[in-house]
């Protein structure tokens, strides 16, 4: 799994990075349209456009996807992003004009760098411009910026977020793809070891705390760790409708939930969309387990590619 999001046929993704303000954010183009569906299982989700993106509804196809960071301040980049998508033609025809479908979602950043930083238009339609099929860079960028985890006793011991990506191809070639961009109250697990890569650090002793294990007690009773979230993006080359993509998404959340210890909690929106751009044939539950692998690794990958920023030490200075 040594490939990203973009391995995936018809899609280009683009960043926009402030590290002074410790912000950003990335959108994933999918500018002829794309069947999408979304789980959302974090009790604090920040988001727009979801609602269309349900199965029975009319709108059957999306023209990008957008990872932003500035809590709900940064849903204004979508705006930004369906101005590129109108200039070049790209929507729904609705006989008058073509209206881009961008359903959006938000993470918690406001508390590293400058809490007046926030993406918006300028910066999603900036994202779009440096949208390519390059492999996707991860670390600190786009939608990762700004994010943290492992923050149960707040940011003084939390540890340096990201953004990854990870693909994997199975069957008859069929490529299954993930990026996340990692903002987690939680630890971030390797599953293959079980071991912590980053999450809160022990005050004095130092090590890891064990967020979900310290949270068996009083410390779990006293979070101190705001807001947060986890989101991701998942995208298959296989054919598959709304209803397929949202049971997709749902199997995809199994792999945040091995690597993100604990995960869907109170204080985070986790959200996981998912993309269809092809026409090849596949298993479903096929799919679901490679979409729980891919997001596994991308999150893995996204704290291991942090550089530290203002003072929030990251799994590369710490090794």
């Amino acid at each position: 799994m040594n490939g990203t999001l973009t391995d995936v046929p018809g899609l280009l993704v683009g960043h926009y990075t402030d590290e002074q303000g410790a912000t950003g954010c990335t959108v994933i183009l999918t500018p002829q349209g794309a069947p999408c569906g979304v789980d959302v299982r974090g009790a604090a989700p920040g988001s727009r456009e979801l609602a269309p993106l349900a199965p029975g509804r009319l709108v059957r196809a999306v023209h990008a996807v957008l990872l932003t960071g500035g809590s709900a301040f940064g849903l204004a980049a979508a705006d930004g992003v369906v101005r590129w998508l109108e200039e070049r033609g790209h929507g729904f025809d609705v006989g008058v004009a073509k209206v881009p479908i961008v359903p959006a979602a938000v993470l918690f950043d406001l508390n590293v760098g400058d809490a007046g930083a926030r993406p918006g238009p300028r910066e999603g339609y900036l994202a779009c411009e440096r949208a390519s099929r390059d492999p996707v860079e991860e670390g600190n960028v786009g939608a990762g910026t700004g994010a943290t985890v492992g923050k149960l006793l707040g940011l003084r011991y939390a540890m340096k977020g990201g953004l990854g990506s990870a693909s994997v191809r199975i069957g008859r070639g069929v490529t299954v793809g993930a990026l996340a961009a990692v903002n987690a109250l939680g630890d971030v697990v390797d599953p293959r070891t079980g071991h912590i890569v980053a999450g809160t650090r022990r005050p004095a002793v130092g090590g890891f705390l064990d967020t979900a294990q310290a949270m068996r007690g009083e410390l779990g009773q006293t979070i101190l760790g705001l807001m947060n979230t986890t989101l991701v993006v998942v995208a298959v080359d296989a054919a598959l409708d709304k209803a397929e993509l949202t049971l997709l998404a749902g199997m995809a959340h199994d792999g945040m939930a091995r690597a993100v210890r604990p995960a869907h909690t109170m204080l985070d929106g986790d959200t996981v969309f998912a993309l269809s751009t092809g026409d090849r044939q596949a298993n479903l539950s096929a799919l679901g387990a490679a979409a729980a692998d891919v997001v596994a690794e991308a999150i893995v990958r996204a704290v291991r590619a942090a550089r530290p920023l203002h003072g929030v030490p990251a799994t590369q200075s710490t090794d």
